[in-house]
């Protein structure tokens, strides 16, 4: 039985009866038994009787026997050892009887044998034990194949199948023995699970599962051998050698020996720093003339890379000869070295066709292209065909062309071709030829065509290149600078060609001069400029060939920012309907002048961006219709963000003060799919309201950034939310205008409290409630003030903070807006946990709590949680607290707020710890720990560092819990927070 079967047997259920005249039923579904936790029998979706756990004794022993009979001695032996009671015997019988009842007519049969029993399972029958050997099995195999993440996966799947202690609740000495085989075997899966996860590169999420491991485990080496691979692999090399120093610590004091040779040598190599210990990283002719062409151009001496499209061109064209031509069409912008890649794949496959190589180049960008019928003349004269032999027609040039190529083995190479319909009669007519046609338009309609579209170099391929122009030594020494300006080429290799020859011909320019010159993207495209080589001119080509309204949507598409657009986004910077705008677009994909970089989402190249921007400043005239289009495309933007809100935050009334939209918005059919529309149009809306914050559009900026808030406590937009907020609030006080700067001083603070500058967060959280009118305006004031509240709470400011949220309780009452009034109840649950009123604690969590729960708010429920889970557990009821918390969590990451996903597996880790479970809390420590490595700011990990110090602590494991406080210490005095003494004092004692 493979995994794939062991998975569909745990879910099969019996098919409804079907009318008459229809194909037989299938056959009724095997019966399903698990040792791996309760001793069960299942049925489908139900669970047959197994009886007394003296009966479950019985049928674990049989099953476990895997059908070898059981004489009746060994089976009373096995529930009820050598003090087997007189009446055994026959209870074993009644026994027996029961399970065969309990069967019934199923394929599992309890047959009587040798004096005892077995149970012999049907073919359709499953012992979850049998599951994961199979499992197991994959598992092992995959590993062999180098296949690391099929492995690892596999390996979670068997470790899903255990469901808490094997046997659970089977008395019996033969059972506690089977235990006993299956925890170890637990063990061993686990340890397998860690060993492939650490090929497979999953040392940051293996961490915190090999802490617990080696606590409940400490003196299984292997664990503590992975345990420590994986922190060196983290770039946590102190606590890997504090790791190594509390193992040696234990087996000397244990057992009285020395770590195991393997250990010690990965001590030491962690040590030197051994680079080994990096992860891995993750081919008779028709005519009596003798002409054989050599057209092909010069290979360029300096060709870079490509080597998988090498590979994969180079393979097409090795399969002449059989059935049928091979025929390649490569696809790109002007510039991505599409003529060079072809030419070097033809020179490297010129062995394959000994009869030569014809070459034209069709001049597709042109504004006159070549006629295939003159190309079609040349092509018969290279051939040997006589001058007067060759007809007037196209149709008879390509049947004298076809003719003369029957049985020959010729490559054609046609360059630069404007469309399908130029190629067509150039193409050979057998399967002994082939052709390589390069195009910056996809050729979607050349019928049997490998279509190949060639992206811009690998920024190691464009690196090696830019090397191979300018010296070696030259981009030795200036690494950096060069990979600024191969990036600000955006990787395209004419770009990275005309930059490199420029500074070859300029021995006194540094490689950083260069990077300068190209930094300024408004006169990037001028720089780029060598001789008769010119990026802009090269765009200029592809431009001109398109119509008026491609014309329009191209350089319109420029002015939005981001990695992408989608189809409704451009929808609207455009002003059309999506699917007359979606036509348009598709159009230019043909054009490679624009990429589809997924269904329904829309890319250009940096240069080609910077390109169409300049095309709109001189052609979308008069300016103001470049105004026009961005506010479309802002609109939509803060119509869409104004619905993510409403579905987040349910009968929160700071919508109703926001700028009115032209747009509908997009609808969304759940609140999912409105948060996977956050995160994937966050880079271009965020971009979009930094470029629309002036003039009539910069209230819709500031809204935007307020619609949106969500993205800076996801924790992956915070940055770029801030730039935004900052450049935002900037515009705003240029114009005076009270209210944005209100409304993106908040907005600035959040985004500063998140990432956990708390002082930023502070001077601008202060500065919005100095402003005359903050308390006018209901989207700042309560806002405002909680913020300062949340603050004042971080620097154990409690009288600050209460007085903040009587502010802020204030305003959002005013307004009627009920989930500001929670958020402010939660928070001052807060106040009231710092100040040790633990009741009031609790019940102004709890009736915040009411509050969203009341009003429909799936996030904001979860923050009242958290609070109220705090309060729980300095009250000390900690399964309360536990339910609380975990609700937590699964509410902020069903809502992607990575930064509370981590501060409630911290919270947990307090709680494990105040409960005395030093291993599990050390565990959800590690856990927070790897969830905010990147998110929530320094402040935040070194509390959960100190939280881990303690936690190792308590588990035995000193070396390892200074190291952490040690790393706290660091955070901590580099944030000037005053944590650091505490963390100081705990260090020196540590080391004494």
């Amino acid at each position: 039985m493979t995994a794939g079967q062991g998975a569909d047997a745990r879910t099969r259920v019996p098919q409804p009866r079907q009318g008459a005249g229809a194909p037989p039923p299938p056959a009724a579904p095997g019966l399903r038994f698990t040792v791996l936790g309760p001793v069960l029998v299942h049925d489908g979706a139900s669970t047959l009787p197994a009886g007394t756990p003296q009966q479950r004794a019985l049928l674990a022993e049989l099953l476990l026997r895997r059908g070898r009979p059981a004489t009746a001695g060994e089976l009373l032996a096995a529930i009820w050892g050598i003090d087997a009671p007189t009446h055994a015997l026959p209870t074993l019988r009644t026994y027996a009887s029961r399970l065969r009842k309990a069967l019934g007519t199923r394929s599992a049969a309890l047959v009587s044998e040798a004096g005892g029993y077995a149970l012999r399972l049907g073919p359709d029958d499953t012992l979850d034990l049998g599951e994961v050997e199979s499992i197991i099995t994959a598992a092992e195999r995959a590993a062999e194949q180098d296949d690391a993440a099929r492995a690892h996966g596999l390996y979670g799947e068997a470790v899903e199948l255990w469901e808490g202690e094997p046997l659970a609740g089977v008395p019996g000495p033969a059972a506690e023995r089977h235990r006993d085989r299956l925890i170890e075997r637990l063990l061993s899966l686990r340890e397998a699970r860690l060993e492939i996860a650490l090929r497979a590169g999953l040392h940051a999420e293996s961490v915190s599962e090999l802490t617990a491991l080696t606590t409940a485990h400490p003196l299984r080496e292997r664990l503590r051998e992975l345990l420590m691979l994986a922190l060196y692999r983290c770039g946590r090399q102190a606590e890997a050698l504090a790791a190594y120093a509390d193992g040696r610590r234990i087996l000397i004091d244990e057992l009285g020996v020395e770590p195991r040779a393997e250990l010690a040598e990965l001590h030491q190599r962690i040590l030197t720093a051994d680079e080994a210990l990096a992860p891995e990283p993750q081919h008779d002719r028709a005519t009596d003339t003798v002409a054989e062409p050599r057209q092909l151009p010069a290979a360029v001496s300096d060709f870079t890379g490509r080597s998988s499209m090498v590979r994969e061109l180079g393979a097409r064209l090795a399969t002449v000869g059989g059935s049928v031509m091979a025929v390649s069409a490569l696809a790109g912008i002007g510039g991505v070295g599409k003529t060079t890649l072809a030419v070097h794949v033809a020179h490297a496959a010129r062995d394959h066709f000994p009869d030569g190589q014809l070459y034209a180049d069709l001049r597709g960008e042109s504004a006159g292209p070549a006629d295939p019928t003159a190309v079609l003349a040349a092509f018969l004269r290279a051939l040997g065909a006589p001058e007067a032999t060759i007809p007037e027609g196209r149709d008879e040039r390509a049947a004298l062309y076809r003719s003369l190529l029957d049985r020959r083995r010729v490559l054609v190479l046609l360059d630069n071709a404007r469309d399908a319909a130029q190629v067509r009669a150039l193409l050979p007519g057998t399967a002994t030829c082939a052709a390589l046609v390069t195009s910056r338009m996809r050729m979607i309609d050349l019928a049997g065509a490998h279509l190949v579209d060639l992206d811009v170099m690998s920024p190691e391929e464009a690196i090696e290149l830019f090397a191979k122009i300018v010296g070696a030594e030259r981009v030795r020494a200036e690494r950096e600078a060069a990979m600024d300006t191969v990036a600000a080429c955006g990787f395209l290799p004419l770009a990275i060609r005309i930059a490199a020859a420029r500074l070859a011909a300029r021995r006194t320019w540094t490689v950083a001069a260069l990077a300068r010159r190209l930094s300024d993207e408004r006169r990037r495209l001028d720089e780029l400029t060598a001789g008769d080589l010119a990026v802009k001119a090269t765009f200029e080509l592809g431009y001109g060939q398109l119509s008026p309204a491609q014309r329009r949507t191209f350089r319109l598409l420029g002015l939005a920012e981001g990695h992408d657009t989608s189809l409704h986004a451009a929808a609207a910077l455009l002003g059309q309907e999506p699917d007359q705008a979606e036509e348009l677009l598709e159009s230019l994909v043909d054009t490679s002048l624009v990429e589809s970089a997924a269904p329904g989402r829309y890319r250009m190249h940096d240069l080609v961006r910077l390109f169409a921007r300049a095309c709109a400043e001189r052609d979308e005239q008069p300016p103001a219709a470049r105004d026009a289009a961005l506010g479309r495309l802002l609109d939509f933007y803060l119509a869409t963000a104004k619905r993510v809100f409403a579905m987040e935050r349910p009968g929160d009334r700071t919508l109703d003060h926001l700028t009115a939209t032209r747009h509908p918005g997009l609808v969304f059919p759940h609140a999912d799919a409105a948060l996977d529309w956050l995160f994937t149009e966050a880079e271009s809306l965020l971009t979009t309201a930094r470029l629309a914050a002036r003039g009539s559009t910069l209230r819709a900026a500031v809204d935007t950034l307020i619609a949106a808030k969500d993205l800076t406590e996801s924790g992956a937009y915070a940055l770029h939310y801030e730039r935004c907020a900052e450049a935002v609030l900037a515009a705003a006080r240029d114009a005076g205008d009270e209210v944005a700067e209100g409304r993106a001083g908040i907005s600035l603070a959040h985004s500063h409290r998140m990432v956990g500058r708390i002082d930023d967060a502070e001077a601008e959280s202060a500065s919005v409630t100095a402003l005359p009118g903050c308390s006018s305006d209901p989207v700042t004031a309560g806002n405002a003030h909680n913020d300062r509240a949340i603050i004042a709470l971080y620097r154990e400011q409690l009288g600050q903070a209460e007085e903040h949220l009587g502010l802020a309780l204030a305003a959002f009452r005013a307004d009627g807006n009920g989930p500001g009034e929670a958020s402010a109840l939660s928070n001052l649950s807060r106040v009231h946990l710092g100040a040790g009123r633990l009741d009031s604690a609790v019940s102004l969590a709890e009736e915040a709590l009411e509050a969203y729960r009341t009003l429909g708010a799936t996030l904001r429920l979860a923050n009242a949680r958290y609070a109220l889970g705090m309060a729980l557990t300095a009250a000390g009821a900690h399964d309360r607290a536990l339910a609380e918390l975990s609700s937590a969590l699964e509410g902020f990451d069903t809502n992607r707020q990575q930064i509370w996903q981590g501060m409630t597996m911290f919270r947990l880790a307090e709680l494990r710890r105040a409960r005395r479970e030093p291993a599990e809390a050390a565990a959800s420590a590690e856990r927070a720990l790897t969830v905010l490595e990147h998110v929530g700011g320094e402040w935040r990990r070194a509390n959960v560092l100190s939280l881990l110090g303690h936690a190792l602590h308590d588990s035995g494991q000193p070396d390892r819990a200074r190291v952490c406080w040690g790393n706290a210490l660091e955070l901590y005095e580099r944030a000037g927070r005053p944590e650091a003494a505490e963390m100081r004092r705990l260090v020196d004692c540590g080391s004494q």
